[in-house]
This record gives C-alpha cells, structure tokens and sequence, in this order.
C-alpha cells in the first residue's frame, strides 16, 4: 500500500510541474510591450523596417536606394528628415517650393518609420557626401503606440546627435505634432500626455540656436479647444494642404535666420 502511494505522489507531482510550465507567470503590468519584430523592439536603436514576413520591407528599402543617390549628388542645403508627415511634402509641390526652394532642399521622410528607421538610415549613408546648413527633424509619432516617452526622446536626441556629428548641420528640432480629433476622447488624451512628455525632453536640447533650435508649432494645427478639423488634418494625424502651409509659415522667419548664418 506505501509503494502505490508513493507512486501516485510522483505521478501527480510531476503534473503538477508540467501545469505549472504550461502556464507562465503574467508580465508585470509595467512591463514594456514585446514587439515580435526586432525593428520594432528598441526606439534608440538603429534598425531597417522589415516585412511582416521578417525580411527587409521593399518600400524602405527603395526609397532608402533613393536617397542615397540624392545624397551622391550633393548641393543639399537644406534637409527634412521624418515620416510620412514629413514624406508628405511630395504633395504640395508649389508650397514646398514657394517656402523652401531658395535653399536647396532635399526631403527624406518614409512613411511609417519610427527613430530606429531614420537612424538606421542616417548611419547608413544617407548623410554621406552632403552638408546641408540646417537639417529639420519631426520625428516619433509612430513610436506612440509602443514605447515610453523617455525611449522615444532618447531615440529622437541620437537622431539628432547623428545628424550634427555626420554633417555639421544646424538641426531645427521639431516637437511631434499633435494627432487624434478630440482631446477628451481617452485615445486621444493618452497619445497627446506622451507627445507632451516627449516634447518636453527633447525641448531641453535647444541651445537658443547655436547648434539646435527646438520649436513646438503644435497651435498651429489646434482648434482653440484643442480639437483637430479634417480641414487642417483628414485623418487627424497627417497633414493636408492647409495643414502643410501652416508648417511652411511657422518655419519661415526661424529659418531664414538659421540660413543666413
């Protein structure tokens, strides 16, 4: 009788360890999120977009090829570094033109990237062989959704510490802008906390423009309710025709001092 007890006592241990391995203790609610995809796992480190099949994503890499003919070219005074917000004045050809064409810009923005895609970009040639005056940078909104705003900013100064050491520019930094219609709704009041927060860090690089100016032209977009019309953003986070001649005029006088020097 004492053999089959024991018996029954290892047979039930044992699935009793097997039960507990089959069930993993729950992260801890302040855990980070895990990202399946390693370019999405660290905002402050450089890493190309991939597919969702994990291989490098065709779209980033062919505008990627793109920019780095651009940047063999050179005569690049003025540069834009961003996202889609930033890719976006493709569109508005004449603004564009109208507000920066004196300087001979250049634009690499890619749609979707979040700070690990435009370091990696940076630190693999697309700033190579130029020396533009001033270099904008709006960078972070599509981090939003999946990194604290302490990593997000961190990410966002390695940008611009990149861009300084790698061609000497003036940087005109750029606060995230705002995105999502109504401030009450609890989406939304969570997305603009985190620009805020990440503003504020990033804020404190500005050196009264020796070397980086900072400019938060957040009111240039915002009801005085604090809202966001389709007129100024469609879907309340890029830009439409007004919206991206707002930006050209906030920059103007800011620019045309950074220019100069």
């Amino acid at each position: 009788m004492t053999k089959w007890i024991v018996v029954l006592g290892v047979v039930l241990g044992v699935g009793f360890v097997r039960g507990q391995a089959a069930t993993p203790a729950p992260a801890p609610a302040s855990a980070p999120v895990q990202n399946n995809r390693a370019d999405l796992a660290d905002p402050t480190v450089a890493a190309a977009k991939l597919g969702k099949n994990g291989d490098p994503d065709a779209g980033f890499m062919k505008r990627h090829a793109q920019y780095l003919e651009r940047a063999k070219k050179g005569d690049v005074g003025l540069l834009f570094l961003g996202d889609s917000i930033t890719q976006g004045w493709e569109k508005p050809k004449e603004i564009w033109e109208a507000a920066f064409g004196q300087y001979k810009p250049a634009n690499f923005g890619i749609g979707g990237d979040r700070t690990q895609h435009v370091l990696w970009r940076i630190e693999n040639g697309e700033l190579e062989g130029i020396k533009p005056k001033v270099a904008v940078i709006m960078i972070g909104t599509n981090n939003l959704s999946s990194d604290k705003p302490d990593m997000i900013a961190e990410g966002i100064e390695k940008i611009v510490q990149t861009t300084r050491q790698k061609t000497g520019a003036k940087v005109l930094l750029l606060g995230i802008f705002p995105r999502g219609k109504d401030p009450a709704e609890p989406n939304v009041k969570i997305a603009r906390e985190k620009i805020a927060k990440i503003n504020e860090r990033i804020g404190k690089l500005d050196d009264g423009g020796k070397t980086i100016k900072f400019m938060d032209i957040k009111e240039k977009f915002l009801e005085p309710d604090a809202t966001i019309t389709k007129e100024v953003m469609p879907d309340y986070l890029h830009l439409s025709k007004d919206g991206y001649q707002r930006w050209a005029d906030a920059l103007k006088s800011e620019l045309e001092e950074m220019m100069k020097e």
